[in-house]
């Protein structure tokens, strides 16, 4: 099943202020049901707390989106500050609270199941937390009516686990996810009407952009039928292509896992002579992965990504490229994001996409290895390529420590969103302050590795590699961070 299509959000909440403030922000409770009761937080009486002089957020805090702006700059956009509050709309005892983790894996999905479940336990008193097996499917899928007591009717539901702080202690050591997950299967309807009848009024999902696209739509299908649930959202990619956000949690985890699949490339190439090693990375549309690897490892000659188009004949070329590392170093290491190059590839085979919605891409590791032996043959120089793919070793892994601290915030801060009647939110990081970001932001557009910007210059120097840009090629940004060529030869 195709990602769902961009919902058609409800009306942003704009809040402007002096000075060219705007605040961007998130949907509440109280806006679709009027004269909701409060309660006290109970983190005022938590022991744990009570060394704490500032716990909860103060209602006007918000964080910038910008950081770095001239004196007479307007103060921009802002995003509400993530945290406890003062009052809370769900009582302890009568929060039914469910978790639901979509898309592929990713270092630190167990550690941000864990933190939600420990998080409402241990900080607010929650008891009730379901966790929903194999992704929006499993909210409706393999279900079967029973007759209860009294006459009524209820649901078993073979894909259900309850959690508890027991059930989930150490989940974080592991990699995957304890709750499975899937691409696809979103249905609005159904996974609606499984959350009202299963009396489900907090909602966690973790996932990617299609994933946070599906959550605006549960969203805005909860909100038009008037139900007091909140939905948030945890922000999921292994790709670190969400927009908004400083980075999604997993990313430090591969980036650091890369450098082993690096340095077995690098101690290969070492010990054959004209030897290239040759590692494929994730990166679909965006290549962070790649270039911090990259920069991270200094054994790399040459990092292509999908934001930096190159072509491979002819001088300024990649084989040109090649054949002088190897003749000046004898071996050389290349890193490739799968999404680099892809226009280059055979046009010849249909594009198709999977469940999620994503382009289905060639494999252009592979790809490059036979170009880069072909021509070489041609060219009567005897090389030698090992290639590497770590894909599926890197997704599988558990999270490190920094991404396992990043992940307890994230999952903490959705909690206290949720508890304080937030709704239709992501919790993220930006600008080092952790915040409520509405679905809208989050899903508009992706972001990306901008090739103008300091960041692929300071690559450019690690590894003096090329541009692999034509002479008359010109780039112009298009505003979200990746680049349009002016001259399509550069595509050939």
């Amino acid at each position: 099943m195709a990602s769902p299509a961009l919902p058609e959000i409800s009306k942003p909440k704009i809040v402007d202020g002096p000075g060219g403030y705007v605040l961007e922000d998130v949907p509440h409770l109280t806006d679709y049901i009027p004269d909701l009761p409060t309660y006290p937080n109970p983190l005022q009486d938590n022991p744990a707390y009570s060394v704490v002089k500032q716990y909860f957020v103060h209602v006007d805090d918000s964080v910038p989106q910008k950081v770095v702006v001239h004196k007479d700059d307007p103060k921009g956009i802002h995003f509400r500050r993530a945290g406890a509050r003062q009052k809370v709309y769900f009582h302890s005892d009568d929060v039914h609270a469910c978790i639901v983790t979509c898309g592929g894996l990713c270092p630190g999905l167990n550690t941000v199941v864990r933190e939600i479940v420990c998080g409402l336990h241990h900080m607010y008193g929650v008891k009730k937390v379901l966790g929903i097996d194999g992704g929006y499917k499993g909210f409706y899928a393999k279900n079967t009516e029973l007759d209860l007591e009294g006459g009524y009717k209820g649901f078993y539901a073979k894909n259900t686990v309850y959690l508890n702080p027991k059930v989930v202690n150490d989940i974080h050591k592991r990699g995957g996810t304890i709750l499975g997950t899937s691409r696809g299967g979103h249905d609005t309807s159904k996974i609606v009407d499984s959350i009202q009848d299963r009396g489900i009024n907090q909602v966690y999902i973790i996932g990617g952009d299609g994933t946070q696209r599906g959550a605006a739509l549960i969203f805005e299908e909860i909100r038009r039928r008037g139900l007091k649930v909140s939905v948030a959202g945890i922000p999921k990619t292994i790709d670190n292509d969400i927009p908004v956000i400083d980075k999604s949690f997993g990313f430090d985890t591969a980036v650091e896992e890369a450098q082993r699949a690096i340095n077995a490339a690098h101690v290969e190439s070492e010990s054959f002579e004209n030897c290239i090693g040759l590692v494929k990375l994730m990166g679909r549309y965006s290549g962070f992965i790649a270039m911090y690897a990259t920069l991270a490892s200094r054994d790399v000659d040459c990092c292509l990504i999908p934001e930096s188009p190159f072509y491979l004949e002819g001088p300024g070329g990649l084989f040109e490229y090649i054949e002088k590392r190897l003749k000046e170093d004898e071996h050389m290491v290349i890193v490739i994001a799968e999404g680099a190059g892809q226009e280059l590839l055979s046009q010849s085979i249909q594009s198709t996409t999977d469940a999620s919605g994503n382009k289905l891409l060639q494999d252009v590791g592979l790809w490059i290895s036979q170009s880069i032996k072909d021509h070489f043959s041609k060219q009567k120089m005897p090389i030698n390529l090992k290639y590497i793919d770590p894909t599926y070793m890197i997704r599988a892994v558990p999270s490190n420590a920094s991404d396992n601290v990043y992940c307890t915030l994230l999952a903490q801060s959705a909690v206290h969103g949720a508890m304080a009647g937030y709704t239709g939110f992501t919790s993220g990081l930006v600008n080092g302050r952790h915040t409520y970001i509405p679905f809208n932001r989050i899903i508009e557009k992706q972001n990306k590795v901008v090739i103008t910007d300091r960041m692929w210059a300071r690559l450019l120097s690690s590894t003096n590699q090329p541009s692999f840009l034509r002479p008359s090629t010109n780039l112009l940004s298009n505003g979200n961070g990746s680049q349009k060529s002016l001259d399509k030869k550069v595509t050939h």
